[in-house]
């Protein structure tokens, strides 16, 4: 999915250029629920101020260049209406969430499935799971939200490739798409995190059996070593997924702790499954904290060149976290005093630009001049992360018995098939995928070339 060119870089240049005076840093006490709710709404507020899909002639829910963000936005919101009570964005969530979700209810919307990677529908399922769990009401006469969480399981387990390296899903969906040929750990801990999500919220063994498929299958593949809980981002599957890309992102470790985390607590605290809460949460700890207390991707941010994309990845992780908080108990005392430090480092970082704009490196404990809808998401991920502190019972992901209501379809997406037949190549989509292919080479390069002058 990390395939848009690294344009972040040359926002922060601008930003620094046009803007010389910095505002006060967002106030946060970490120990305040008031004052955390107060840094939420500020950051929220900065991140819908890149969000068009309400205005008119405008397409809800959409980024046509990054359609993927769309969920993360919404994610994001999910969880702020959840721990704030604020609902001053829930049509906006409702309608968006709706609009993107395709004629069959799975997330495969047809003005985008051209060029959708399986990652990219899974964020979606992940985001109509969630709404699932925090009791966001479904829309009358529109899919559910577990409707379409389960839309997304069907149509990705029917792409199970057992071709090649034994199992697993690809990273993309259509031949014509620059990592067609390669198994990754996103779309698979992604898979693997949705289905253990829905085990446990509808007690439906096809999901956990699904679960254990796919976990078994990572942890026999370069992608997930169960020794060293290291979390490899992807595998050939040319050389019969001998090997891996070792870049160390921090949502390839948490769509996998997280999964882990929900399939402990639907086993009711089986060992097996807190043998890899334990691993993977220590591995991400001592990964992606080199400056102490703050999260930190550790891949791009020193070397200023994370993308769109990349700027996402550990504001997701933080709620992974503070989700893997609340259903395994015992990991709190670790994870907590993580999310503190990060969040309060985020906060400082939100001096920008006159209006609070936050930036990515969040450990500089200052604005790094970069700006965008994604530092925005990421900063309100942690800030909201922080809520569990408070947790009195009601702050968990709920379950169909324990007050979800969301309307159940277990057939949902299963009438669409399309996409896993091999479409007819368009110019069209030569030309988007020669275009991804270039900015993915050309990004990389440049990546690579700075890590080798660093050294």
């Amino acid at each position: 999915m990390h395939l848009s060119g690294t344009w972040s870089i040359l926002n922060g240049l601008i930003a620094t250029l046009i803007f010389s005076t910095l505002t006060p840093a967002i106030e946060l006490d970490v120990s305040d629920e008031q004052s955390i709710k107060d840094a939420a709404s500020t950051s929220t507020y900065s991140m819908m101020g890149w969000y068009a899909g309400n205005e008119t002639g405008q397409i809800p829910g959409s980024f046509p260049e990054k359609w993927w963000e769309g969920s993360a936005l919404f994610l994001a919101l999910l969880q702020y209406w959840h721990f704030t009570g604020d609902d001053s964005y829930n049509s906006l969530m409702s309608e968006g969430m709706q609009w993107q979700s395709g004629d069959k209810g799975d997330y495969m919307p047809s003005n985008y499935s051209s060029y959708l990677g399986n990652d990219d529908q899974m964020f979606w399922g992940l985001a109509a799971m969630m709404a699932a769990e925090l009791k966001f009401p479904d829309v009358p006469d529109k899919f559910s939200w577990l409707s379409l969480a389960q839309g997304v399981f069907n149509t990705q387990t029917a792409r199970w490739d057992t071709t090649t390296c034994g199992g697993g899903l690809r990273w993309q969906l259509f031949p014509y798409q620059d990592g067609y040929t390669m198994k990754n750990a996103v779309s698979n801990g992604g898979l693997f995190q949705l289905a253990a999500r829905l085990a446990r919220y509808t007690n439906d063994d096809k999901y956990s059996k699904w679960a254990e498929k796919i976990w078994d299958w990572s942890t026999s593949s370069p992608l997930v070593n169960k020794k060293t809980w290291n979390v490899a981002d992807s595998t050939q599957m040319s050389n019969d997924c001998a090997d891996a890309g070792n870049y160390q992102w921090t949502y390839n470790y948490g769509t996998y702790l997280m999964g882990a985390a929900y399939m402990y607590n639907y086993t009711n605290g089986d060992e097996k499954w807190k043998t890899p809460v334990d691993g993977l949460l220590g591995r991400t700890l001592k990964t992606f904290f080199p400056h102490g207390d703050v999260f930190e991707d550790t891949t791009c941010e020193p070397i200023k060149l994370c993308n769109f994309n990349e700027i996402l990845f550990k504001g997701l992780t933080s709620s992974w976290l503070a989700f893997t908080a609340l259903l395994v108990p015992d990991t709190a005392a670790l994870i907590k005093p993580k999310l503190a430090s990060s969040a309060q480092a985020a906060a400082n970082s939100c001096t920008g630009n006159n209006n609070n704009s936050c930036g990515i490196a969040w450990y500089q404990n200052k604005w790094d001049g970069t700006t965008g809808m994604e530092q925005e998401i990421s900063a309100t991920n942690v800030f909201l992360a922080n809520m569990i502190n408070f947790d009195t019972g009601t702050f968990g992901p709920v379950t169909s018995k324990t007050g979800g209501n969301s309307s159940s379809d277990p057939n949902a997406g299963e009438g669409n098939r399309d996409e896993d037949k091999e479409k007819p190549i368009t110019t069209g989509d030569k030309a988007g995928a020669s275009i991804l292919t270039l900015i993915f080479v050309f990004g990389w390069a440049g990546a690579m070339a700075w890590m080798m002058l660093g050294t």
